[in-house]
Parts: C-alpha cells; sequence; structure tokens
C-alpha cells in the first residue's frame, strides 16, 4: 500500500502518494473549479496509479488555497498553471522519470494549456471531464490551443457530460496533432459518478499495464 503524506512547498499544496516500489515516474493530478485535491476521484485516480509505480502528487490549484470554496476567476488562471507548474517542478525532485499531469474539468485544461505552451513539461496528459464548451453553448468550444498540443493525452469522458459528452469530444481531438485516447463512461456526467468506470484501463492507457 502507497504511503500519503501531506505535501507543501512554494504555490503548492497537496497530497503525495509514494507506492511500495516506484518505478521512477511521476503523476501531478488536480481538480475543478467547485472541488479540492481531496475529491473522491483525485484519491481514487492517486490510489490507482500508486498501486502501479508511479508517485502522484495530487495538489490544489493557487485559487483553492486562497480560499476554501468558490469557483476560480478567469483573471487568475494563469496563476493557477504557475501553481501546476511549480508542482511538476517539485514532484521533478521526487520522481526523475517520465512525468504526467492532468486533472478533472477546470484543472485539466489548465494542464492542456500548460503543455501547449510548455511542450517539454510532460511526457503524458491525463484529462477527466474535459470542459469542452459551457453547457448549453456548444459554439464555444474550448479547443483553440488543441492543435498545439505536442504530447500524447488520454480523455475520460462521460456519455452525459453537459459540457461537452464523449461523441462531441472525439472529432475534437482529431485537432491534436499527438496520439490521443478517449476513454468514454456509458451514463455518466460531469460528475463521472454514474456508469461503470474502471480506472485500471486509464493506467494503462497513460502509464502501461496495472
Amino acid at each position: 500500500m502507497a504511503e500519503i503524506e501531506s505535501f507543501t512547498r512554494p504555490l503548492v499544496r497537496g497530497f503525495l502518494h509514494r507506492p511500495e516500489r516506484p518505478d521512477g515516474r511521476g503523476l501531478v493530478v488536480t481538480h475543478g473549479a467547485g472541488g479540492s485535491c481531496g475529491a473522491p476521484l483525485l484519491v481514487a485516480v492517486a490510489t490507482a496509479f500508486a498501486a502501479a509505480g508511479v508517485v502522484v502528487l495530487r495538489c490544489d490549484l493557487p485559487f483553492r488555497q486562497r480560499r476554501a470554496q468558490g469557483p476560480p476567476s478567469p483573471a487568475g488562471a494563469a496563476a493557477d498553471r504557475a501553481g501546476l507548474e511549480a508542482a511538476v517542478a517539485a514532484l521533478s525532485e521526487i520522481a526523475a522519470g517520465a512525468m504526467f499531469i492532468g486533472g478533472q474539468s477546470y484543472g485539466g485544461r489548465q494542464a492542456t494549456l500548460l503543455a501547449a505552451d510548455k511542450p517539454g513539461i510532460a511526457a503524458g496528459l491525463l484529462l477527466f471531464s474535459y470542459p469542452l464548451h459551457p453547457p448549453g453553448r456548444p459554439d464555444r468550444l474550448r479547443t483553440e490551443h488543441f492543435p498545439r498540443l505536442q504530447v500524447a493525452s488520454v480523455f475520460v469522458q462521460g456519455t452525459a457530460d453537459p459540457f461537452g459528452n464523449a461523441a462531441e469530444l472525439a472529432p475534437m481531438l482529431r485537432l491534436i496533432p499527438a496520439p490521443t485516447r478517449l476513454i468514454a463512461v456509458a451514463g455518466a456526467g460531469h460528475a463521472l459518478k454514474r456508469g461503470r468506470f474502471d480506472l485500471a484501463p486509464v493506467v494503462a492507457a497513460l502509464a502501461g499495464p496495472v
């Protein structure tokens, strides 16, 4: 069983999952606009990847470090990406192998934007419930940076997600020049709480066999 410890660095706050047999790889994963690093999905993801030998840091973005509740401000998105970058740098001191980054909804979007701006920051992206568009506004796509993504990406998307379901997201992934994989969760909405959802294929898709 992995050891879990509090982890704090400048711009970084969260929990570190240390596998019994670490293989050198690392994963930084963060939360959505309404959540925190204690979100059950992130805990489950960290547990699954740590079982596969990956050191995992689930962290709070700077907006959540500033206040316990409330959504992020668009004006603070750059600061949130800076916090994510700082988390990657901190974890790189512990895990010297391939580094993966990602998150749920807003956190995942910030990870994609960071990777688009800094292509060498990660070996792979892991995105849960990517917010393709605001609910009811399919014309407002959040894909402008997809052509600049040069890193392999795994998207886990519910088939009933109002922010863009798996069927809507699938053709958009052709904008990404790097390899992509879409794992659809049948019947699940944005929170991925409904439908059959097995993390083993997610771990295998991003980091190799469990």
